[in-house]
Order: structure tokens, then sequence, then C-alpha cells
């Protein structure tokens, strides 16, 4: 038993540092002790000794007057020596700066964990209303069937493989939550020609989402980009649509700065 409590505090602990991690955004460059505990519920006491531990590791900036947090480049460069380009090089960073700025909507990476959909990253957009998008930010999940970026990221998977994640989801859903099997294959299937749709943002708000593919990287972690908004926005899913796909392609695109482009200088050392 007592080796079990072990696991169980270190796993929580695992948890809580992603927590804050995650925390900070282009809305959040700086965060108190408070501002953590209030976004996850979490103890005070516990809260402020990790993010003094999180400090001491270099991945934290502690303000000494105004006693607010903020990450360190270590916190935003750790992990991408194992990535792939489109991470290290900086595309999916460029592609959500642009387009939140060519449309002000909230804009989403999702990801697959499992037979859940993740929220990857997240940027609240200047136009959405907040209580469209209250409640979302990243690192969210929820079964893959709950939202259009799921039912993306199973159009990924194989025919002969999708039709028992589609019967295992829809045996573990609520009974709130349950779907026509046969009805979510077609649809899947449909996706699997196009890429992209319209649908519910999902993870309990009641935002809708056009959601797009994003390239494969020769990996199996396919991501989805998503432009997020509400009833009370006013858009045009076609001409979100076309802005995607044109966002996607340019950042998406051959890098000239990629290291087989870049002149040698094998006397310069």
């Amino acid at each position: 038993m007592p080796t079990t409590s072990v696991a169980s505090n270190k796993a929580k602990i695992a948890r809580r540092v992603i927590e804050v991690l995650e925390y900070f955004d282009d809305a959040h460059r700086e965060a108190t002790v408070m501002d953590i505990v209030r976004r996850y519920d979490r103890p005070q006491s516990s809260t402020s000794e990790l993010l003094c531990s999180l400090v001491e590791l270099g991945l934290l900036h502690k303000d000494p007057h105004s006693r607010s947090y903020s990450l360190t480049p270590r916190a935003a460069l750790l992990g991408t020596g194992g990535q792939t380009d489109m991470v290290r090089d900086g595309r999916l960073a460029r592609l959500t700066d642009r387009l939140a700025a060519q449309t002000g909507l909230s804009v989403a990476l999702f990801g697959k964990v499992g037979l859940k959909t993740q929220i990857v990253s997240w940027r609240a957009g200047a136009r959405c209303s907040p209580a469209t998008v209250r409640g979302l930010f990243g690192g969210l999940q929820e079964p893959l069937c709950d939202n259009a970026a799921g039912w993306l990221l199973m159009s990924t998977i194989a025919p002969q493989r999708c039709d028992a994640v589609l019967r295992r989801l829809n045996a573990e859903a609520a009974d709130t939550r349950k779907f026509a099997v046969g009805d979510m294959a077609m649809r899947l299937n449909a996706m699997r020609d196009t890429g992209h749709l319209r649908g519910p943002a999902g993870f309990g708000s009641s935002a809708d989402m056009v959601a797009m593919l994003l390239p494969a990287d020769g990996t199996d972690h396919r991501l989805v980009a998503g432009l997020v908004f509400g009833n009370e926005d006013r858009v045009n899913a076609e001409s979100l649509l076309d802005c995607l796909n044109e966002a996607i392609r340019q950042a998406m695109g051959s890098d000239d700065t990629a290291p087989s482009s870049i002149e040698k200088l094998p006397n310069a050392a």
C-alpha cells in the first residue's frame, strides 16, 4: 500500500507541474499563486511550494516586486530537440499567430491521447465572446467522439481499426452521449476525403469550430487546427475554411531556412 500511495503522489505532482506550465499563454503572460489555485482548484500551500521548485529548476521566473511568475526560455525549449521540424522551426507557432491575426477568433491545436481529444495549444481570440470560450484552455481532454476535432483525428485511423474504436467509445459513453456507430463511420469516411469540417468545439462549451487536419509529419501524432466561435459571432464558415487552408499551406510549406538550404561554412570554427 505505501508503494501505491507514493506512486499516486508522484503522478499528482507531475500533473500539477504540467498544469502550471500550460496556464501561461498570450492572455496570461504572468501568474500569481492564487491564479493557479483558482484555475485548477489546488491547495494554496502546495501550489506555492511547487512554483518555488519550478523557479529553482529554471522553468519559471519570479518577480521579486510583484511576486508573480512567468515562463523562462528553458520552459519553451524543453523537449524541442526531439520534435519534428514543424515544431522545431516554429511553423506551428507561425500558423496560430497568423490565424489569430487574420480572424480575431480563438485558435486551437488538437491532438489525440489514447481515445481522447486534447487541446494541445489554446489561444483566445479578441473577437470571441468570453462566455463562449470560458473554461477552454490547453491540456483539456474529452472522448474523441464528443467534438469535431476528435472526428477528424479518428478519420486518420485505418478503417479496419476504426470500427472497433467507435464501438468502444460508444460503449463507454454516457447515455446522453451515445451515437449510431454506422452513421459515425459514414461521417468519418467522408472526412477522409475532405480533411476538414464545421462542428462542435466540445469540452463542455456551446462553441462551434471550423477545423482542418494538418499535413502528416512522418509520425502517427496527427494534429488538427481549429477556429473556435460562438453563435453570437458573425462568421462565414466557407471564408474561415479558405483562411485555414491558405494559412496551413503557407505555414506548413517548405521552410527557406531548412538545414539543407543553409550555406555551410567549414572554416568558421
